[in-house]
């Protein structure tokens, strides 16, 4: 029977890599909110032998995961992966500068929406599944209160999960990648040379074998 991957952020960057390395061993599920992106993937895996289902919804929209997860059931009864790498980047301002705006998109994308989705994914994870989040070492880091603020707070509920979970299941891992030239490190790092950077199918191949992920 194939395995499942629900793969939220998975048009581009290290989603879309991540996607494509665990595509010989199991059926993706590709949310993001850009659909032209998502079928390029769609595409890149099909002509490989591999299979998708896209799912071109905003994480933040409940009632858009609540039907996703319900139709994952539906489907298939469980899953087997989880990985979530779907990020609001903010920009980047002094502290005592940040858009009340731009903070609450940090809070409603990196925070709520992590907390919503783990309460959806749980039960079909159930006590054998796994789920993997992508921590970054920005917090704390000058210029980056909103965005970092809400992606250590992500990490935290990935964690008090992850903790709570050891001897139960699903299985919680929370991995930090090496500097790749995504779309998101752009807006943080614009004139940086993005050659010296990771490439995000080198990554995405390290991290799942670190995880065992990459086996059958």
């Amino acid at each position: 029977m194939t395995k499942t991957a629900l793969i939220t952020g998975a048009s581009r960057g290290l989603g879309a890599a991540l996607a494509e390395a665990l595509a010989p061993t199991h059926h993706i599920i590709a949310v993001a909110k850009t659909t032209g992106a998502l079928e390029e993937l769609d595409d890149r895996i099909t002509a490989k032998g591999g299979s998708t289902t896209l799912a071109p919804m905003d994480v933040t929209n409940t009632d858009a995961m609540a039907t996703l997860c319900r139709g994952i059931f539906d489907r298939w009864g469980s899953l087997d992966l989880w990985m979530h790498t779907a990020i609001h980047a903010a920009p980047l301002t002094p502290t005592d500068h940040i858009d009340a705006k731009d903070f609450a998109k940090s809070v409603t994308g990196n925070i709520t929406a992590t907390a919503t989705l783990i309460t959806y994914v749980a039960p079909l994870l159930g006590q054998s599944g796994q789920a993997v989040f992508f921590d970054d070492v920005t917090a704390g880091a000058k210029f980056f209160g909103s965005y970092g603020a809400s992606k250590a707070a992500q990490i935290a509920l990935a964690t008090s999960w992850q903790a709570e979970t050891t001897n139960t299941g699903p299985k919680v891992h929370i991995v930090t990648p090496a500097p790749m030239p995504t779309a998101t490190r752009a807006r943080f790092h614009p004139g940086e040379d993005r050659n010296a950077l990771n490439d995000p199918h080198a990554q995405a191949a390290d991290i799942l074998a670190g995880l065992g992920l990459l086996t059958g």
